[in-house]
């Protein structure tokens, strides 16, 4: 990526969501700046919830433009209309979910810190790679993605690289440079006013 170019924000959903509530607060925020893409990644197993959300969320970003796909459930992705799907488990299930889904699906696969992993989903067919976390987390277990890893990935690897994690402005601020994506999620949710939020979070882009 050109250092010249901004990254783009890939925007995550809240791992829980109140249907009567979120598609409004969701469609103020993709009016707020330009988004990418969105995320569906809830907590949940159950498919009729996760169907239900999906319906709702792909309406509001598809009347907008903007992709979305979900986190691991492949079968959902393509019986709900979906873009793609996001695997959170490196390379493992990519070329299947290549094949099945076809050429024109997004699939991207979250690699935690793995430069291995990355370029083994690359090979196997990725759009786009995430890593993270970018900052100190009590979740996992406290391996972080480091600056070096994408400025290494910017440098070496075609295929565009998601920053996810634990964002805020400082680290922002460091990896645009060397990131094509931030991926967006409860540094904005768990804001009062996730819009005004995510505006000063790309303020740093």
């Amino acid at each position: 990526m050109a250092e010249t170019e901004q990254p783009q924000i890939y925007l995550i959903t809240p791992p829980e969501i109140e249907l009567s509530q979120f598609p409004d607060l969701l469609a103020s925020v993709l009016d707020s700046t330009d988004i990418a893409c969105v995320r569906l990644a809830l907590s949940t197993r159950d498919e009729d919830r996760i169907s239900r959300a999906a319906d709702v969320v792909r309406e509001t970003c598809h009347a907008r433009d903007v992709a979305i796909v979900i986190a691991e459930h492949l079968v959902l992705a393509e019986r709900l209309g979906l873009d793609g799907v996001h695997l959170t488990d490196g390379s493992h299930l990519m070329r299947k979910t290549r094949k099945d889904l076809g050429d024109d699906a997004i699939i991207g696969a979250f690699c935690a810190a793995s430069r291995h992993d990355g370029m083994t989903a690359c090979e196997m067919g990725a759009d786009y790679v995430s890593f993270g976390p970018v900052g100190p987390t009590p979740l996992g277990d406290g391996t972080m993605a480091e600056h070096d890893l994408f400025k290494w990935w910017s440098e070496v690897i075609e295929v565009p690289v998601v920053a996810e994690g634990a964002l805020d402005v400082d680290i922002i601020r460091k990896l645009s440079p060397v990131t094509d994506f931030f991926g967006i999620g409860n540094e904005i949710w768990d804001d009062e006013n996730p819009s005004a939020k995510l505006t000063e979070l790309r303020a740093a882009f």
